[in-house]
């Protein structure tokens, strides 16, 4: 079976660790290309090429532009959860977006301090009652919604650098 274009797309833009972690530091304050190659030690020429990437997916927005020294600059910012439409992504498509935070989470773990105060590790198979899995399934969603409102830009003063990843997904039936 092949994959329409934009699922193409979106599979190719979550190929790469980096851009993982280019959605995440545009969640926090929308920047230029020359911004994030700053920020994450990359060449100017390699931040824009995975900008483009994540830009055709859809999973980044263009937030205005900016003249910098006769050009023009565009200011990109990650898009969350609850501003995004998955319903036309496959089963597939999303667990290779799961596999690939899979691979983010052991990246970041490894920067993490288990000293301090605030870190929660939560795991678990479930059988709920559907009812109350939406309404908690809800509240996450708003949780992590917040979490975004809430960002500020890369090293603002008075602010910690957290990760949070979540993957909430109802397993399919099982025929008996």
């Amino acid at each position: 079976m092949a994959l329409e274009e934009a699922p193409k797309a979106l599979l190719r833009s979550l190929a790469h660790p980096v851009r993982i972690q280019i959605m995440s530091l545009l969640t926090g304050a929308s920047l230029t290309a020359a911004d994030v190659a700053r920020e994450m030690d990359l060449t100017h020429a390699n931040a824009s090429y995975h900008l483009r990437n994540l830009l055709s997916a859809g999973l980044i927005v263009v937030d205005g532009e900016e003249k910098i020294r006769g050009g023009i600059a565009k200011r990109y910012r990650y898009r969350p959860v609850k501003e995004r439409s998955s319903g036309s992504r496959s089963d597939d498509e999303r667990r290779a977006q799961f596999a690939v935070i899979a691979q983010e989470l052991v990246r970041r773990s490894s920067q993490a301090s288990f000293a301090s105060r605030g870190h929660l590790y939560a795991d678990g198979d479930f059988w709920i009652d559907p009812e109350v899995w939406l309404a908690i399934r809800d509240r996450i969603i708003e949780a992590v919604s917040d979490l975004h409102q809430a960002a500020q830009p890369p090293h603002t003063p008075g602010t910690v650098r957290t990760s949070t990843s979540v993957a909430l997904f109802q397993h399919r039936a099982v025929s008996e």
